[in-house]
């Protein structure tokens, strides 16, 4: 309410209203429109785009990675070491095992595997790998790339509003230093007539 009064006061015509205090008005009514155009427009760019790449990683993660049944040949104590932390990446577990799995070329791959549950020795389940029959992480699905390209849009919106905001905040900050020495100066006038008879003091 306190800022809605003193814009009007801006836009008001009275004796008080300063040359930079229209400009401030002005800028930020600019400012305003930009961030009500700029930020959804870059949003929709920058979404458009990402989702546009990210169906492509989709797409080339479904084609490139395979679901297979393993089978679990023992399980392992303690924490994986650096090594399968490499070997395992994109795959989430807090246990792990020693399970074998069948490859591409039909040769089956044996190696530690992260598992969420401890499975019993011979017990079968599902394991992602890729076309050397290594381990993989999960393809990203649909919906997981239309909420990361959500996010890229919302971010980018975001940020070119900040942008604006900081802009006119920097052009509000250069008004006020004209002001402050506009000050000044009708200071130093002043103070040439204080005492003077014919000043009308």
């Amino acid at each position: 309410m306190v800022r809605a009064t003193a814009l009007a006061w801006r836009w008001r015509r009275n004796p008080l209203r300063r040359r930079t205090d229209v400009l401030e008005s002005w800028v930020g009514l600019v400012a305003v429109v930009l961030m009500l155009l700029v930020g959804p427009v870059t949003g929709w760019v920058t979404g458009a785009l990402a989702h546009d790449a990210l169906r492509h990683t989709v797409r080339e993660q479904h084609r490139h990675r395979h679901l297979v049944t393993a089978t679990t040949l023992r399980a392992l104590r303690g924490g994986p070491a650096d090594t399968d932390r490499e070997a395992t990446a994109g795959r989430e577990g807090h246990h792990r095992v020693v399970a074998r799995w069948p490859g591409p070329d039909g040769k089956e791959r044996s190696g530690v595997v992260p598992v969420r549950h401890i499975t019993r020795p011979g017990q079968p389940f599902p394991l992602w790998t890729d076309d050397e029959g290594r381990l993989s992480g999960r393809p990203m699905d649909q919906d997981t790339a239309a909420v990361h390209a959500g996010l890229a849009g919302a971010g980018a919106a975001a940020v070119a509003c900040g942008l604006l905001e900081v802009v006119r905040r920097l052009v509000v900050w250069r008004l006020m230093q004209r002001r402050y020495a506009d000050w000044d100066r009708a200071w130093e006038r002043a103070g040439q007539t204080w005492g003077r008879a014919d000043a009308g003091s």
